[in-house]
This record gives C-alpha cells, sequence and structure tokens, in this order.
C-alpha cells in the first residue's frame, strides 16, 4: 500500500454479513458498505433483511440478502453460493449471527441450550467453513463476533450464551492455525463488552447502567466503536493478525 489509511479500506472487496436483520448486524453492514465493500447478508427475519439491504444500497453498494438459518449448514452453503453467484466473489466474513438467553441452569430445558450453541457456534463454525471452500486459495479474512462473556461472567444466568462464546475463542484459535498458511484465510474474534442490542433490550430495567462501575471508561459501547474494530480486522491493515481475540469493552476484561 502506497498509503496507510489506503490499507485500512475495503473497497474492492465483498463482505458477507450474517445476522443482519437488527441491530449490530445492520450496523456491520453499512459500517463495512461505507468503507467501500459490497454486501452479502442472511438472516431468518426476511422482511428486516430488505430494510438492511435498502440501506445498503442508498450508500451506493451492491447487495445481495438470503433467507437463511446458520445452524442449517445448507443454508450457510447456499448464501455463500448465492453471494459468489451475484457479487463475483467473497473476500469477508461476519460471524455476527447470535441468540442468547438468561435461564437459571436448573430450570433450562436440553433444547433451550441445544439451540444457543447450534446458531451461536455451530453456525459460525459452518459459516467458516462454506467461506473457506468458496474463496479456495484467493486469501480473505473471518471475523467471529464473540463476547467478553467468553471470559468472564455479567450476573445473569447465561450459561449457554457464555458457553458458546468461550468456545468461539477456541474456533477462532484453531481455524487461525490450519487456514492462514495453507489459504492465506485469517481467523480473529472481537469480543464487544456492553452494547445497546436486542439482546440487551431483554434485560432488567436499569441493569446496563449498573454495570458500568465494572467499565473503566464509564460508559456503554456505541455501535460504530466495534464496526470500526471489525474493519480493521477485514481489511489488510491488520494484515499480520490471526488468531487473535480483539475486546471492543471499554476495559471490562481488565477489571
Amino acid at each position: 500500500m502506497s498509503n496507510i489509511l489506503e490499507s485500512f479500506s475495503l473497497e474492492g472487496k465483498v463482505a458477507l454479513v450474517t445476522g443482519a436483520s437488527s441491530g449490530l448486524g445492520v450496523a456491520f453492514a453499512t459500517g463495512m458498505a461505507e468503507a467501500g465493500a459490497d454486501i452479502a447478508i442472511c438472516a431468518r427475519r426476511v422482511e428486516r433483511l430488505a430494510e438492511t439491504r435498502e440501506k445498503v444500497e442508498a450508500i451506493g453498494r451492491r447487495c445481495v440478502a438470503v433467507e437463511a438459518d446458520v445452524a442449517e449448514a445448507d443454508d450457510c452453503n447456499r448464501v455463500v453460493e448465492r453471494a459468489v453467484a451475484e457479487l463475483g466473489k467473497i473476500d469477508v466474513l461476519v460471524n455476527n449471527a447470535g441468540i442468547g438467553t438468561a435461564v437459571p441452569a436448573t430450570h433450562e430445558a436440553p433444547d433451550e441450550f441445544r439451540k444457543v450453541i447450534d446458531v451461536n457456534l455451530n453456525g459460525s463454525y459452518f459459516m467458516a467453513q462454506a467461506f473457506a471452500r468458496a474463496i479456495g486459495d484467493e486469501g480473505g479474512s473471518v471475523v467471529n463476533i464473540g463476547s467478553v462473556l467468553g471470559s468472564t461472567t455479567a450476573y445473569l444466568p447465561q450459561a449457554a450464551y457464555a458457553s458458546s462464546k468461550a468456545a468461539i475463542i477456541g474456533l477462532t484459535r484453531d481455524l487461525a492455525q490450519q487456514w492462514t498458511g495453507r489459504k492465506g484465510i485469517r481467523v480473529n474474534a472481537l469480543a464487544p463488552g456492553f452494547f445497546e442490542s436486542e439482546m440487551t433490550d431483554q434485560y432488567p430495567d436499569g441493569y446496563l447502567d449498573n454495570m458500568m462501575i465494572r467499565v473503566p471508561a464509564g460508559r456503554k459501547g456505541e455501535s460504530r466503536e466495534l464496526v470500526a474494530a471489525a474493519i480493521f480486522l477485514a481489511s489488510d491493515a491488520s494484515s499480520y493478525i490471526t488468531g487473535a481475540l480483539l475486546p471492543v469493552d471499554g476495559g471490562l476484561l481488565t477489571t
């Protein structure tokens, strides 16, 4: 790169964002479009997905929207195939799709636990597999969306969610050691701290404000701050970073 700032650009790249029907998924899709990428998106909620596509296209980027459940490997393959067929290639995968529960461990049904693991962990793995197979040896970047709850607790009963996000750390490291040297695919993970989302909307009133005592920055994160970190990991600016977990948490994990 002749200019260091150019290495942060996603111009000419195609990024696939899962779980892009709401919240942070929409922010990732539109943010990467603003950084220059054409975008493929998937989610289960078709109407909300169409709204995200309109936002991406309003930025001036191409967008392909595919209804899919990432817990189904066949759906993951179909999403990647559509993205390549309509956008020509795929360079970046943002494994954002995720769900969570807050159920005491003695009351959580097996199916409730399995559903969280199926989406958060299995879905990330299946989508990464489809991505790696599709890009061959061209190289690319996988950004897994983990959580600080993979490394600490939030004082809520979240065994399924915390387990899935801890597993994302191991998945990220293993795929990085398998793929970076052989296929040129860097695999990293973000660990968001306290950001407002559909999941946090279900928390008790005042919960997030009370948790700020644990955050050195003293405030919740803003979506643009998480998106900026994802763009960094997706771009050539992070070309020598792989297998890493990057907390975006206002210092939460330091306490």
